[in-house]
């Protein structure tokens, strides 16, 4: 309602008294007007979509006009999100407000080892090489070994802490209830439950956050972009490639 009152006023501001008037250049310009006034991308494209369903209601029910205004419709495109990693001083509150082993682990491995978390919750004990600290990950759809992952040694010392007081007949090494993996909405409990021990519950943070900052911290370390690729699971170095604009420490350093 709030988008046809907007547009609505915003045509017979520009001297239009009947809908017939209504054109492609109306549309353009009602755009351009809610640029100017600095709306945010999704918020134009959320009005757009309201306006085109009232047209189109009038096209269907009444024929006030023909087919043409839903023709080339105007969209933006919004900009790709940028990966989103955890401020250095966060990470050191995090980590130091995590008191439970599993929890620990857990967030660790994914911090070190750039895991998916889906990953991470179906990796069995016999998955991990504890002697060169790997874990091999599996293709869901086949038996063949999809890459495998490597990880620091203070995910080693949480990992270890964990096996030492985990149930030792559990196959998996993160698990729920009857022997099942641990679904992804208690890992994603536990992650919150750890901002909010560390105050940082209104930071925004989500688990997929650990996957980024891994990134980020090794093309800031000088990584190979095929090399963190390779790591992460990527088909598509175009999807690595949007970590670099995240690593600015790499980038100053790379100016300098």
């Amino acid at each position: 309602a709030i988008s046809l009152e907007q547009f609505l006023l915003f045509f017979a501001n520009r001297g239009n008294t009947v809908l017939e008037q209504l054109s492609r250049e109306d549309i353009e310009a009602f755009v351009e007007d809610m640029q100017d006034r600095g709306s945010k991308l999704t918020t134009v494209n959320t009005r757009l979509r309201n306006v085109y369903a009232f047209i189109r209601f009038l096209i269907i029910e009444y024929k006030v006009f023909g087919w043409e205004l839903m023709e080339r419709k105007i969209k933006l495109k919004l900009p790709d999100r940028l990966p989103r990693a955890i401020d250095p001083q966060h990470l050191e509150q995090l980590l130091g407000a995590i008191d439970d082993c599993r929890d620990r682990a857990l967030i660790m491995l994914l911090l070190r080892s750039g895991m998916r978390i889906g990953e991470l919750l179906n990796c069995k004990l016999e998955d991990i090489d504890l002697n060169e600290q790997k874990i091999l990950i599996y293709q869901s759809d086949k038996t063949s070994v999809g890459r495998a992952v490597y990880y620091s040694t203070d995910a080693q010392q949480a990992l270890l802490a964990w096996l030492r007081v985990r149930h030792a007949r559990r196959q998996y090494l993160f698990y729920g209830q009857k022997d099942k993996p641990l679904c992804y909405e208690a890992a994603r409990g536990i992650f919150q439950r750890c901002l909010q021990k560390a105050d940082l519950q209104y930071s925004g943070y989500s688990l997929h956050c650990l996957r980024h900052t891994f990134a980020t911290h090794l093309l800031d370390g000088g990584a190979d972009l095929r090399a963190v690729q390779e790591l992460l699971g990527h088909a598509d170095v175009a999807t690595t490639q949007r970590y670099t604009h995240v690593s600015r420490e790499r980038l100053a350093a790379a100016y300098r």
